[in-house]
């Protein structure tokens, strides 16, 4: 695992501390961040920069691109994410307030997902 930038582990203290009464949370190392997971599904990555890959859901995504410091998210150079990526400039999560609606909006999309699993999945 690659060690975390000061930048990067800072946010990911950040969002663990938005997140800690949940009851399956982990941290992965995906998409050249730091991603958290909750029920096994990554809500918020962070990257390198300090800025925040956002996993939401993609009937929002173009309101939530509106948002400051949010674009669409890229895979490396030239390759666009689809719709429900969004990245978040470090800028624009500096504020604690501005970190906790991205992550409330991840996990808002995370509940969705999870309540639409399959029974015995």
């Amino acid at each position: 695992m690659a060690a975390m930038t000061p930048e990067q582990h800072h946010l990911v203290e950040r969002v663990r501390a938005l997140v800690d009464d949940e009851p399956d949370v982990r941290e992965v190392s995906m998409f050249g961040g730091r991603a958290i997971m909750v029920n096994d599904k990554m809500i918020v990555s962070a990257g390198r920069s300090g800025d925040l890959l956002v996993r939401v859901a993609a009937d929002r995504h173009e309101t939530l691109l509106g948002e400051p410091g949010a674009e669409q998210a890229h895979m490396g150079a030239g390759r666009v994410m689809g719709p429900g990526w969004i990245t978040v400039a470090p800028e624009a999560i500096a504020d604690d307030g501005r970190l906790a609606f991205w992550v409330d909006i991840a996990m808002r999309h995370n509940r969705a997902v999870a309540s639409k699993r399959p029974a015995g999945d």
